[in-house]
């Protein structure tokens, strides 16, 4: 199944070059690369234009990654009742890479903790999502930083994943080796989606170790 594998990267790749927040920025005659942090994600939007605009960003980066992987459970899950979570994550994956690789803007795009969120909730996992919601605002109302709870969310995504698949919580049946291997791949994923997302921050995390990283508010910055 290789090919249905690269078809849904290629797919997710599609949904990820929707970058909603240049698309809003030309709208509102800003461009969000040009002010505050750089980045065109929720955060900087929400800094730079205020509380409206980070909200439409947000929406837009988190259903690209959604939309796909909702279709892709919809279509592939009585296909492959045990193992149909892998490929989920495979186009969420695309969407991923997309959203923070886009060709188009020299690949340099968002750091991708919204469209992973979409990924996450297109797995369609309750408790996860509920577990994964409480520790990342926990995370920002503790530290003050947004980019701490961004991190520390990609991290605990990983672990919570793993914990569900070992105690039998996701659609993988490890009784059967081919769904085991399964599981073990869709972590592989799992790790790449958090790799990325921790790479994108490398400067936010260079910015905290020198105690020069901005703590999260929703004013809206003047003259802009």
């Amino acid at each position: 199944m290789i090919f249905l594998r690269i078809i849904l990267l290629v797919i997710g790749y599609g949904f990820g070059l929707i970058e909603t927040g240049v698309l809003y920025g030309k709208i509102a005659g800003v461009d969000l690369r040009q002010h505050g942090s750089g980045n065109s994600g929720t955060t900087n939007a929400l800094r730079v234009m205020g509380f409206k605009a980070g909200l439409i960003v947000f929406l837009g980066d988190f259903l690209k990654g959604f939309i796909p992987c909702l279709i892709t459970r919809i279509i592939l899950k009585d296909r492959f009742p045990d193992t149909y979570l892998l490929y989920v994550l495979y186009v969420g994956l695309g969407a991923v890479l997309g959203h923070v690789f886009p060709f188009y803007l020299k690949f340099k795009g968002g750091k991708g903790i919204a469209t992973i969120g979409g990924t996450v909730v297109g797995l369609l996992q309750p408790l996860m999502i509920v577990i994964l919601l409480v520790l990342f605002v926990s995370a920002i109302a503790i530290s003050k930083y947004m980019s701490v709870g961004s991190i520390l969310l990609m991290i605990e995504f990983v672990v919570v994943y793993i914990i569900f698949g070992v105690c039998g919580l996701l659609c993988f049946d490890m009784s059967v080796p081919s769904s085991k291997a399964a599981f073990i791949e869709s972590v592989v994923i799992a790790v790449i989606f958090a790799s990325v997302a921790i790479y994108k921050h490398k400067a936010n995390i260079i910015r905290l170790m020198n105690h020069e990283e901005n703590k999260f508010h929703f004013k809206k910055q003047e003259g802009v």
